[in-house]
C-alpha cells in the first residue's frame, strides 16, 4: 500500500463531506493540508480523484471507484473495533475445556451449567480425550483447561483439586451369584477368576489400577477392556462381570442395591480430580471467570 491510512482516511472525508473545508473542519486540521494530502495521492495513483467546483467537490469515476474499495476497508475496521469494545463490555469470549468423557457427564457438568447461565456470552468449546492427552493438549496451549483426575500435580502448571475419586470393583448380585456357583467367593479369587471389567491401557485410571493389582499380587485371568467408563457401568449393569468404577459415579447404584461393591483387603489409593491450567492463553479472562463459577 503507497499510501498511509491517514491519506486515505482524508480522501474519505472529503469525499463524504463534499468539501475540503469541511473536511479540515471535521478532522482538525487545516484545508492547506488537506489539499496537500488529496494532490499527494492523486500523483501517487495518476489519476485526478476530484473535480473542483464552486460550491465543493465530486468524485471523478476513478475516485468513485476508490471510494468504493476505502468505504469497504474503513467499515472493516470500524466493525474490528467495534467487535472488540463489545467483547469488553458485554464479556463476550471463548473458553476451551479438555476432559474425558466421563469426568465431562459426572463432574463438569454441574459447575458448566452455572458457568453458562452467568456468562452466555462466552463461547464453550468441550474436547473429549484421556487424560494424557488432554495434558498434552493444555501444555501445547491448544485448550484452556482441563479437568482431568491425576496423581502427579507437577504434570501441570496449576491444579486446582476439586474433589477425590474412590475406585471400586463393583457387580451385580446375578452375576456373584453365578461365581458362588462356581465356588469363587473370595475376594482375591473374584478378581482373579471372574470377568473384571477395565479401561484399556490408554486411560490413566487402568495405569492406576494395574499398579494396585501388582502391588497387591493380583493376577485377573479374565479381563474385558473399554475405552469409557459409562460402559464399564452399563455392562457391570447387565451382569456382565465385574466393573472397576469411580465410586461416587455409582453412589445411586450402590444405594439402591442395583450394584454389589466387592470388600477390599486394602482400597485401591484415591486420586485426585480437579482443573488444571497449562501456560498463558489468550483467553485469559474467560478462564478467570470460569475458575471464579467453581470457587
Amino acid at each position: 500500500m503507497e499510501q498511509s491510512l491517514s491519506s486515505y482516511k482524508i480522501f474519505k472525508t472529503v469525499a463524504d463531506e463534499g468539501s475540503f473545508l469541511k473536511a479540515a473542519e471535521k478532522l482538525y486540521i487545516t484545508q492547506p493540508a488537506i489539499s496537500k494530502a488529496v494532490k499527494k495521492l492523486e500523483d501517487t495513483l495518476g489519476v485526478k480523484l476530484f473535480i473542483r467546483e464552486a460550491r465543493g467537490v465530486r468524485l471523478t469515476a476513478d475516485g468513485d471507484m476508490l471510494y468504493s474499495h476505502i468505504s469497504t476497508a474503513f467499515n472493516s475496521i470500524y466493525a474490528a473495533e467495534n467487535a472488540i469494545k463489545r467483547k469488553h463490555s458485554l464479556g463476550i469470549g471463548q473458553l476451551r475445556i479438555g476432559t474425558s468423557a466421563t469426568l465431562c457427564k459426572y463432574v463438569l457438568l454441574p459447575y458448566l451449567t452455572n458457568f453458562v447461565s452467568q456468562n452466555p456470552h462466552i463461547q464453550v468449546s468441550i474436547q473429549c480425550q484421556s487424560t494424557n492427552d488432554t495434558i498434552a493438549l493444555l501444555n501445547n496451549g491448544k485448550i484452556d483447561v482441563g479437568l482431568v483426575g491425576i496423581t502427579d500435580e507437577g504434570l501441570v502448571k496449576k491444579f486446582y483439586h476439586l474433589k477425590e475419586s474412590h475406585y471400586v470393583f463393583v457387580a451385580t448380585d446375578t452375576y456373584l451369584n453365578r461365581l458362588r456357583e462356581r465356588g469363587i467367593c473370595s475376594s482375591e479369587d473374584i478378581l482373579e477368576q471372574g470377568n473384571i471389567m477395565l479401561l484399556d491401557r490408554q486411560n490413566v485410571s487402568r495405569h492406576h489400577i494395574d499398579r494396585y493389582f501388582d502391588e497387591n499380587n493380583i493376577h485377573p485371568s479374565n479381563i474385558l477392556e473399554v475405552n469409557n467408563m459409562d460402559l464399564l457401568i452399563d455392562f457391570a449393569r447387565i451382569s456382565m462381570g465385574v466393573a472397576c468404577v469411580i465410586k461416587e459415579f455409582v453412589a445411586d447404584d450402590l444405594t439402591n442395591g442395583a450394584f454389589v461393591e466387592i470388600p477390599l483387603k486394602k482400597p485401591v489409593a484415591s486420586r485426585k480430580i480437579g482443573l488444571a491450567t497449562g501456560k498463558n492463553t489468550e483467553n485469559e479472562d474467560s478462564l478467570k471467570k470460569f475458575l471464579n463459577t467453581i470457587e
